[in-house]
Formats: structure tokens, sequence, C-alpha cells
């Protein structure tokens, strides 16, 4: 059995700085995010009791089990382009989460692909460094939605808490930073129970990149802060990021139900700064609050800082 997990990432800011457009128009995107102690896993094995080994069937196990002749045929995107790049003969696949990750805005897709292509690389004695597949991973996603930023592969791949700088020409740049921050303050991720399509909300504001601007330069006061252990200077930053990036485009917040919490946890004394997490308009999302201090009307899970990026195994 050969086993893979990618975590989760859990971006600060500068989101949508990524963006491919972005980058070349502007020369420069920066984000801070971290790796979180929510994973994505992938095994994958050869079937020893005799049920595959005939009919020659891919299967796919996931939210639901697909049994298919052809890679052609599995209708999870996802797995049909990574099994397809890899030119993969019928194998068994088992995908599950530490969350739900379906439209979550913590970049599970990335974290998925990152998974299969490490799982898919052991399995055909492929070795293939991290960054590699970080790479990989990002020009696949391409085919699935040809909007989506740089961050997420890269930022889930790769572990820890760091700024990440993309330039011009596909260059990618790691700056890791100290957690510090992260023994004076909590952090909860809150489902708004919404799952959305990000492309159309990376569309929007591929649309709108003059809006996304500020962003970049509130991710580079943050950086500054990081570095001189400024931390409520960071949670102001983090409320000023946060009224940025709904400024970029109407469609981050548009749904009824994400527009009540987030003017309830705008209210709560005992969240410092809050925002959602990846395009927007779903998923969840992120506070920060003191030590043990936080007091909501919704179910939440504290979540913690993973060092390791992806890694896999054979057993």
């Amino acid at each position: 059995m050969y086993i893979a997990s990618c975590p989760l990432r859990v971006s600060l800011f500068g989101g949508s700085t990524d963006n491919p457009y972005f980058v070349e128009k502007y020369g420069r995107g920066s984000v801070i995010s971290f790796t979180s102690s929510l994973k994505t896993y992938i095994t994958l094995h050869e079937d020893k009791l005799g049920y595959n080994t005939e009919g020659n069937k891919y299967i796919i196990n996931y939210s639901r089990r697909e049994e298919t002749d052809s890679i052609n045929e599995i209708k999870n995107e996802l797995v049909r382009i990574v099994l397809d790049y890899f030119n993969s003969h019928p194998i068994n696949v088992t995908m599950t989460s530490d969350a739900y990750s379906q439209g979550s805005g913590l970049a599970s897709s990335s974290s998925y692909i990152i998974s299969l292509i490490k799982v898919l690389s052991l399995y055909n004695d492929k070795d293939l460094t991290d960054i590699e597949i970080c790479k990989l991973a990002y020009e696949l996603e391409l085919k699935m939605n040809p909007y989506c930023g740089y961050q997420d592969p890269y930022g889930c791949g790769i572990g820890g808490f760091k700024r990440i700088d993309f330039e011009r020409g596909g260059i990618v740049r790691y700056d890791f930073l100290s957690a510090d921050i992260f023994r004076y303050y909590d952090m909860h991720l809150i489902s708004t129970g919404v799952s959305r399509n990000s492309k159309n909300i990376l569309k929007s504001v591929t649309d709108n990149l003059d809006k996304v601007k500020p962003l970049l330069e509130t991710a580079d006061k943050a950086y500054n802060a990081f570095m001189d252990e400024d931390y409520e200077y960071v949670i102001r930053l983090m409320k000023e990021s946060w009224v940025q990036k709904k400024s970029t485009t109407k469609a981050i917040v548009e749904n009824k139900v994400i527009q009540d919490m987030d003017k309830l946890l705008e209210e709560n004394e005992t969240v410092l700064s809050h925002r959602l997490v990846g395009a927007g308009n779903g998923g969840y999302f992120l506070t920060f609050s003191h030590k043990n201090s936080l007091k909501i009307p919704f179910n939440c899970v504290k979540v913690d800082i993973e060092p390791n990026g992806v890694t896999g195994r054979i057993i």
C-alpha cells in the first residue's frame, strides 16, 4: 500500500496577488500563509485478492465510488487529470480528508493533487522533489481552472509558516517566518455550510486587478510587522486586509449566510479579526482570538500549524 498526505493551507495575507495575471501585470505577488494541522490523504493499492486483476478497472473512492475501464471515463476531474499525466494503468485509489474540503477555501484541490502526485511518484518509482511536485500540481490544476493562483500548490506542498513571493517567469521564493504569534493567539475555522466553485470568483477578481493591488501593500506591511514581532499591528492589518478583499469583487460575500456570519463575527468582542479563507463566498471563516477566550454561537475547530508539507510512504 502507498500512502501520501498533504496539509490544507490557510492564507492570512496577499490572497489574489498570486493570480498569474496580477503577477504578470505588476511583476510580483506575495502571500503569507501556513500549512494547517488538517490534511488530505491518498491511499493506493493493488487488489491482492484478485478482484481487480482480471477486470482492469480504475477504482476511485471518495464521497462516491467509481469503477471505470479507462481514465477518460473517470468523472472526478482531479483524479482523471493526474492519472492521465502518469499514463497510469488501472489502480485502486481512496481519497479522504480531515475536513469537509470541497469548496472550502483551504486549497483542497491542490492538496489532493499534490497527495496524488506524491503517491503515484512513489508507486512509479519517480524521484520528484517537493518543489517539483508543487510545480507539476500547479500545471495540472490550470487544466481545471485557468484562473487559479500560484499560492495553493506552493502553500500546501511546502510546510510551515511562510511568506511566498511569486515573480514573472514562474519564479517562486520562500521566506519562512517565526510562528511566535501563535503562542499568544488561537486560530479557529468556522464552517459557513456553504460550498462554492471558486472559478467564477477568481475570474471576477481577474477582471478587477487594480482593486487587488492594495492587498499586496498590506501583505508587505504584515511581513514587516511579523519581523518586528508587532502582533497587535498584525491583527489590525488582518482586519484591514479583509475589508480590502471584500472590495475586490461583490462575489466574495454575495451570499446572505456569509453576510450574516460576517456581521456577527465583526460584532463579537472575543473575535480580534476574521476573514473568509480562499476565494470567498463560502467555505470557512478564520478567526483570531486571545488564548482560550473565543465565545461564538457557531461550531468551530481550533487549527494549528503543521511544519511539514507533503509526505508519503510505502507500507
